[in-house]
């Protein structure tokens, strides 16, 4: 069997010649005494090549996984929109997988999830899970979520908010009393709020302002750095919680003031800035400082809380301490 049988056989002949047609191809797919697997076709030098990952087949939990515990806080809101956002690659996927598993195991709802493809599958537990896949299940983003309104959710799980139409539906199902969890590729609370609002006209930044600052719930940035031992990698988060004054500055397009009120704000409301993430990843010996600086998005101000700080910081409860092989 030739790679272009080997990729045929994996996604289908229809799904080949998209693959074909398109020159890049996303996917998930099952292959039966081996596991599922998420895989990405492309071309090199006009021939065809893939990459493959194993996804696995039993969902890890939040604990399991290493967490903040003020995830499990953040799944049982009524309502409102999640935001888990970070590079490509930076385990996005796993995290939200985890998020709604902790629904699932926990609550009785009806949860619906839109995806392209569809990575972890959940099977039933309290709750009922449809997964529907683009191009699969349903035609396109939006049809998909238009129609989602209509079979009764109580959790919404959006694979990826991509333009301005599928980010609307996605504000109007959390201000209609949904719990929307969704992903975009930024790398913090301010540039996420900032991508959202710029997804649409000038003339209609300041309603998505008002949405924003009414229905989102929370923004979890994560990132993942490698062990110090090297056999493994470890998510160092920020976790913005959407408070009155943080709602105050997203309406009043302050975006540049949510750092600070993180970091403010950290003990009280469970929130962290990455700096706090990593700190605390250092002083619990997990990371080197030089993996620290690679991914802090304010070094500067890290090394001085090194320097001051020192090794010293109390360690982070026993729940925290896990590190996934992500």
């Amino acid at each position: 069997m030739d790679i272009e049988d080997l990729f045929k056989s994996a996604v289908g002949e229809k799904k080949y010649f998209r693959f074909v047609e398109e020159k890049e191809y996303d996917f998930a797919v099952a292959i039966e005494g081996m596991g599922r697997f998420r895989g990405n076709l492309f071309f090199q030098k006009s021939s065809p090549g893939g990459v493959f990952r194993l996804i696995p087949e039993n969902i890890p939990s939040i604990d399991e996984m290493g967490l903040p515990q003020v995830l499990k806080e953040i799944v049982r809101k009524p309502n409102g929109l999640v935001l888990v956002v970070g590079p490509t690659g930076s385990g996005k996927s796993t995290t939200l997988a985890a998020m709604i598993n902790e629904i699932n195991k926990t609550e009785k709802l009806n949860i619906i999830t839109v995806e392209d493809p569809i990575e972890f599958v959940h099977k039933d537990a309290m709750s009922i899970v449809n997964q529907r896949e683009i191009g699969m299940d349903t035609v396109s983003w939006e049809s998909s979520l238009k129609r989602a309104l209509r079979q009764d959710p109580d959790v919404i799980l959006v694979g990826e908010m991509r333009d301005a139409d599928s980010i609307s539906i996605a504000l109007s199902a959390a201000e209609t009393g949904h719990l929307v969890f969704s992903t975009l590729h930024t790398n913090d609370a301010k540039q996420t709020i900032e991508r959202v609002v710029d997804s649409f006209p000038p003339d209609g930044h300041d309603f998505v302002r008002h949405q924003l600052a009414l229905t989102l719930v929370a923004i979890i940035s994560q990132r993942l750095c490698r062990t110090k031992d090297g056999k493994s990698r470890v998510a160092a988060h920020e976790i913005m919680i959407n408070t009155p004054v943080i709602a105050k500055a997203i309406e009043e397009n302050q975006p540049g003031k949510i750092q600070q009120f993180i970091a403010d704000s950290a003990s009280f409301y469970k929130m962290a800035t990455l700096n706090q993430s990593l700190f605390r990843l250092i002083t619990e010996d997990k990371i080197s400082e030089e993996e620290a600086m690679s991914i802090s998005n304010n070094p500067n101000d890290l090394k001085i809380k090194i320097k001051t700080t020192g090794p010293l910081a109390q360690s982070a409860p026993e729940a925290e301490k896990k590190v996934r092989k992500f």
